[in-house]
């Protein structure tokens, strides 16, 4: 249950991984398979989201960034 911060539209392809990263853009790289590398990241969008604390941001499926509050401090099991 995110929150769209910012629409960039990206098409995703099978076979790579999108992220954002520490600049606030997206990125993908190849996902590594079978003991094959996978390579540098390449920027794909300029979206410049400035990351607060306590959020996790992710490329969602329409290929937008979202974000969602992060989980801490659950209480422990007994």
């Amino acid at each position: 249950m995110g929150q769209k911060v910012a629409k960039a539209g990206v098409d995703k392809k099978a076979g790579y991984l999108y992220f954002v990263d520490k600049q606030g853009d997206i990125a993908e790289v190849k996902m590594a398979r079978g003991g094959k590398g996978k390579g540098k990241p390449k920027k794909i969008a300029k979206t410049g989201v400035k990351k607060e604390s306590g959020y996790l941001y992710y490329v969602d499926k329409d290929g937008d960034v979202g974000r969602s509050k992060m989980a801490r401090g659950r209480k422990k099991r007994r």
